[in-house]
């Protein structure tokens, strides 16, 4: 391969007959070129171009020529590389989330193939629109495979990075598959609605959706609905239901919480505490770690240590305070609650070292040491505000546990494992059961009047959810057609499909690019990239190119079917892919107007403007 580097090959097809007047075809001319393909590596070609002898011209007017079909299908018209460069380039960037030097480094080595970083850059960019192309092409084919399994249940749902790039996505719930993306302004139901209509005239009416709570994606899909007059399910996701409720019950409690102990200082004055005792104790900080380890293994003996043990088992009770996130499952708020963890170390700890301390009052340093950790920890002794801010937060997430245990919702790692949330239809409704047992137990348990307010205001928020979210809670068992052997299927509970694919897919732009933050790399990643995840299913691979191997030869044919269509004026026979939504620009400050006023000429134009005298000051 690498030896054809710089060898000139003559491409010459067997020009045949005109296929306007069916005369011969004489040679026009020789093009020479740069070709780069992964199958032959970087040569020269000298490709001969043949014209019909008494010029005939197609129905779209262009002059009868015939190129090389054989060089057509491994090189992209108006650029030096081959399907398969384009091909590998976008698999390595998009499917295993290579850096650019990455990519051109395997090519190089691998291949004896040199682009630039810009190039790649740009034949990534190339690849998406091929997949975008691709897509719309066997759209019909995907809906015929949708339609066998019963029908498609439609997941949406949009994400951004620091409120810029919002990437909204359709996904189809049983099969996995990506079957939209799009960049809109902002997360509006006005954006929403014609990428929706797009899917739906794409690959067929969903017969469920699955939503969020969020006012738009809820706007835009009751109007989808309505305009199609569709009588099909829209459920609500529980996980997100949960999480709302948890947050409207449990925020002002946690927050007053949190503030309390920033007031206090008590974190920062434990760290320092911790710090100090460290140096005190200087180089035997390790041997004295080893003694206290000694005496934890003493299970009886809970009398603290003498001497600079002891000083070492007061620091260590310190850290084990400010080591309070281990008490979380890692479900974040409103499932962990990690100020509430810290308060109960804190009081655990200060009730624990007066007993420790009995018999060891005679050493002075150790009960000077424990006494002070005493005095950072006493303020979360007091009844006011502590106690009473505490007793109203341990209330509510009560409540909220009580709604938790009803729904069977563990939110802990469902994003990255295959999500099995009901099996049965018994299951679902024992849960719709126990969820409406619970709603009658707190309107009975709700107190009408009487000292405990908070209880009431808070069991009237749970209630006030279930009643806006009630009718979209339920639902998820659907009847498949009769021809496709009829049946039920259940749908999942929860919008985890799309909120795993988000995860995944900023953990791999996290992965590639090696930044934390990727509010520039969401805002100028295509919205096609999402298709591209289509291809690790083998069922869609299956169907627009058989295999991965044969994906170089999907993209050549809708090059070769467009250029006949071009020159026939024929129509297009599917869905146009350069047909998109019309959005409305929402945007406070989208990019490409941030590009404007940013400009010099923008700022001395209003200075020009604002410094300018009025000649006329009159109107009219």
């Amino acid at each position: 391969m690498l030896s054809t580097s710089g060898v000139l090959i003559s491409v010459c097809d067997e020009p045949g007959a005109c296929p306007v007047c069916g005369g011969p075809l004489h040679v026009q001319k020789t093009i020479p070129h740069h070709g780069k393909t992964i199958r032959h590596g970087q040569f020269e070609i000298r490709e001969t171009v043949h014209v019909c002898a008494t010029r005939c011209r197609y129905g779209s007017g262009t002059l009868v020529t015939r190129r090389a079909v054989s060089l057509a299908e491994h090189i992209i018209a108006g650029r030096t590389v081959g399907y398969d460069v384009m091909t590998f380039v976008g698999l390595q960037r998009f499917i295993h989330y290579r850096q650019r030097e990455e990519i051109r480094s395997a090519l190089h080595g691998e291949y004896g193939i040199s682009l630039s970083s810009g190039e790649i850059s740009n034949i990534a960019k190339l690849f998406l629109r091929y997949m975008q192309n691709l897509h719309y092409k066997y759209a019909e084919p995907l809906q015929n495979a949708l339609t066998e399994d019963g029908g498609w249940p439609l997941h949406i749902d949009a994400t951004c990075e620091d409120g810029r790039g919002t990437l909204l996505v359709a996904l189809a719930g049983w099969r996995r598959w990506v079957l939209g993306a799009w960049k809109i302004p902002t997360e509006r139901s006005d954006a929403i609605v014609p990428c929706l209509h797009q899917i739906v005239q794409l690959f067929g009416a969903p017969c469920a959706v699955m939503r969020d709570l969020g006012r738009a994606v809820t706007l835009a899909v009751n109007t989808l609905v309505s305009d199609l007059e569709l009588d099909i399910p829209i459920l609500a996701c529980h996980l997100h239901f949960l999480k709302d409720i948890g947050s409207d019950l449990l925020k002002p409690g946690y927050g007053e919480l949190r503030s309390l102990f920033k007031k206090w200082k008590i974190r920062p004055q434990l760290r320092a505490f911790s710090r100090d005792i460290g140096r005190k104790i200087g180089p035997d900080i390790v041997r004295e770690r080893e003694k206290v380890y000694a005496w934890l293994q003493k299970g009886g003996d809970l009398n603290m240590p003498e001497g600079r043990t002891g000083i070492a088992t007061v620091r260590h009770f310190a850290q084990w305070i400010l080591d309070y996130h281990e008490d979380s499952s890692g479900e974040g708020f409103p499932f962990d609650r990690p100020y509430l963890d810290f308060y109960d170390r804190c009081i655990t700890v200060h009730r624990a070292i007066p007993r420790l301390l009995v018999g060891r009052l005679q050493d002075p340093h150790v009960s000077k040491i424990s006494k002070r950790c005493q005095r950072i920890l006493n303020p979360v002794l007091s009844e006011v505000p502590f106690h009473q801010t505490v007793r109203r937060l341990r209330a509510r997430a009560s409540l909220f546990d009580e709604l938790r245990d009803a729904l069977r919702l563990v939110p802990k790692n469902t994003s990255h494992s295959k999500h099995r949330p009901d099996t049965t239809v018994r299951e679902m409704a024992d849960i719709r059961q126990h969820v409406e047992q619970l709603v009658k137990s707190l309107e009975e348990r709700r107190p009408e009047r009487g000292p405990a307010q908070d209880t009431r205001n808070a069991i009237d928020l749970i209630l006030r959810h279930v009643k806006d979210h009630g009718d979209n809670l339920w639902g998820h068992v659907i009847p498949l057609p009769i021809e496709q052997g009829g049946g039920i299927r259940l749908l999942e509970r929860t919008n985890n499909l799309l909120e795993g694919f988000f995860k995944g897919m900023k953990h791999n732009e996290r992965r590639r690019s090696g930044r934390k933050v990727l509010t520039q790399d969401f805002e100028h990643l295509p919205p096609e990239a999402a298709l591209a995840y289509n291809l690790k299913h083998n069922d869609y691979v299956a169907i627009v190119c058989g295999s991965l191997e044969n994906l170089p030869e999907a993209f050549a044919r809708i090059d070769l079917e467009k250029k006949q269509r071009a020159l026939y004026n024929a129509p297009e026979t599917s869905f146009h892919p350069d047909v998109q939504p019309q959005l409305t620009e929402s945007a406070s400050l989208p990019t490409a107007d941030r590009r404007l006023i940013r400009t010099k000429q923008m700022k001395e134009r209003i200075l020009a403007i604002a410094t300018s005298r009025i000649k006329n000051r009159s109107i009219g």
